[in-house]
């Protein structure tokens, strides 16, 4: 007895567009698709630079005034310029991130302070400006790097390039331990909490003894402050994840990994620093996970935790909300259907 063929019936009342409509509309929304992620990943960059720096200023009030009004001639709204009493004052300011670097003007010509730990890009600018005023002024231009960035790895790569192996170490997990603990909601949340202090463990290993990035040792209070902040980066973006699909489904999940991947991956701002981004999308990465993983790696590995309160908290915020969307959709779960019940165990 041969199987029935199973007939491909509209539904009653519901009439379909002709091919063409659907192709030309499947066709427009992909495009528009395409255009909004181009937008996404390279308007960022495009549009990133110097806008409203904080950068300290050290002299006397008529030389340090006429510094003032060189940066705001020669770079207009690229400066936020804050007075100092002294050179060591400055110095401590760039070192607890307060400013991303700054200028000492005295007899001897225009002494620039930079941080090329913070931003290469940032600090690039900075040097950049000091030599444009000098020749302008013909006053002797000195320049500092007051935290610089490892000998191996001079340019930043290492930590500027996380943003990615974030996204992708929060988002992969959650698939994977779930099609291993379908079930067990208890043992889903282990893995994802176990993997995220491996992650921290592996990439602040390769960042220090592969690549160069950070110079400690495994033993050193920098080198697990690094890891932890990893670690909590992975959490922040894993629990949250975990959490949407929990309650409301893979639906929940889906739209949360697309906004982790296609827009806390671009805006994370983890290479040049948020403030190098324009300003609302600056902002917006550093709400999200990867960018305030990103900030708080940069702190915790040059600037001795300097600077990361704030992403500190951002991420801690975000694992709270995971967890109470995770525990949300398993009560849910069990009022729905009593055998749920047993995926609490």
């Amino acid at each position: 007895m041969g199987t029935p063929a199973i007939e491909d019936k509209e539904a009653p009342g519901k009439k379909m567009p002709p091919p063409v409509v659907m192709l030309a509309g499947l066709t427009a929304g992909l495009g528009a698709i395409l255009i909004l992620l181009l937008m996404v990943f390279i308007l960022p960059s495009l549009k990133s630079g110097a806008h409203d720096l904080r950068v300290g200023v050290v002299g006397a009030p008529a030389a340090a005034g006429l510094l003032e009004q060189s940066l705001a001639t020669a770079a207009p709204d690229a400066y936020e310029p804050q007075r100092y009493d002294s050179e060591a004052a400055l110095r401590d300011a760039i070192e607890n991130r307060e400013v991303v670097g700054g200028f000492v003007v005295d007899e001897a010509g225009v002494h620039a302070l930079v941080a090329s730990a913070g931003s290469a890009s940032i600090s690039g600018n900075l040097t950049g400006t000091a030599q444009a005023l000098g020749q302008a002024t013909g006053e002797k231009v000195t320049v500092e790097d007051v935290v610089p960035l490892p000998e191996g790895d001079p340019t930043g790569i290492g930590i500027g390039g996380l943003a990615f192996p974030l996204v992708f170490g929060g988002i992969v997990p959650v698939v994977a331990f779930r099609k291993i603990f379908p079930r067990s909601s208890g043992w889903y949340l282990t893995g994802l909490v176990t993997f995220s202090a491996v992650g921290g463990f592996v990439v602040a290993s390769m960042l220090t003894f592969g690549f160069g990035s950070i110079e400690t040792g495994l033993w050193s209070t920098t080198f697990w402050a690094v890891a932890g902040s990893i670690a909590l980066g992975i959490a922040a973006l894993a629990i949250p994840l975990a959490g949407l699909q929990n309650a409301f489904g893979a639906k929940g999940f889906t739209i949360g990994a697309m906004v982790m991947m296609f827009l806390g991956n671009p805006l994370a701002g983890i290479a040049g620093s948020a403030a190098w981004l324009p300003s609302g999308l600056g902002t917006v990465g550093q709400i999200l996970p990867p960018g305030a993983a990103g900030t708080l790696v940069r702190s915790a590995a040059y600037f001795g935790g300097a600077g990361g309160l704030t992403a500190g908290l951002t991420l801690v915020t975000w694992i709270v909300v995971g967890l109470v969307l995770f525990v949300t959709g398993m009560r849910r779960a069990a009022v729905s259907t009593p055998e749920a019940v047993e995926l609490a165990s």
